[in-house]
C-alpha cells in the first residue's frame, strides 16, 4: 500500500473508476445487511406464529391452529429455501464475486489501497491547518 492515500501516481479516470466500484460495493454491502434483516424479521414472525398457534389451541380453535402449523410454520419463503439459504446463496455467489472484483481492481491498479477517491476528496474539501480538518493517517497536511 502507498504511503500517500491520494495516489498522485494514478490518473483521475482510474481513481474515479475505483471510487465508483467501491461505491457499488457499499450498496451491495447494504443490500446484504437488508437480507440479514429480512432473515431476522422472517424468523421472528415465524416464532410469533408458533405462539399464536398455541394460543389458538388453548382458546379452542384447533382447526385454525392445525392449519397454521401445517401450512405456515416452517414454510419455505421462496421455492426450496428458508431465509438463511437465500443469504448463503447470495454470499457464495454475487457478494463473494463482487468483493473479489473490488479486491482485484484495487490490487491491480492501486496496490491494494482503498478509498483513494475519498482520500482525494478529503484533501480537496478540508481546510488545511484548521482544527478538526487534519489530514490524518497517510495524508499530507
Amino acid at each position: 500500500m502507498s504511503t500517500d492515500r491520494t495516489r498522485p501516481d494514478l490518473d483521475d479516470t482510474t481513481v474515479e473508476a475505483l471510487g465508483k466500484l467501491s461505491e457499488a460495493l457499499e450498496v451491495v454491502e447494504h443490500a446484504r445487511g437488508l437480507l440479514y434483516g429480512f432473515h431476522r424479521l422472517t424468523g421472528t414472525a415465524d416464532l410469533a406464529v408458533q405462539e399464536a398457534v398455541e394460543l389458538f389451541r388453548k382458546g379452542g380453535h384447533a382447526e385454525l391452529a392445525d392449519d397454521l402449523e401445517r401450512d405456515l410454520v416452517g414454510r419455505n419463503v421462496i421455492a426450496d429455501r428458508w431465509t438463511f439459504q437465500i443469504i448463503e446463496d447470495y454470499d457464495a455467489g454475487y457478494w463473494t464475486t463482487f468483493r473479489a472484483f473490488d479486491e482485484r481492481a484495487r490490487t491491480e491498479l492501486s496496490d491494494g489501497d482503498r478509498h483513494v477517491f475519498e482520500a482525494r476528496m478529503k484533501q480537496r474539501e478540508r481546510t488545511s491547518g484548521h482544527p478538526r480538518h487534519e489530514a490524518g493517517p497517510a495524508l499530507d497536511d
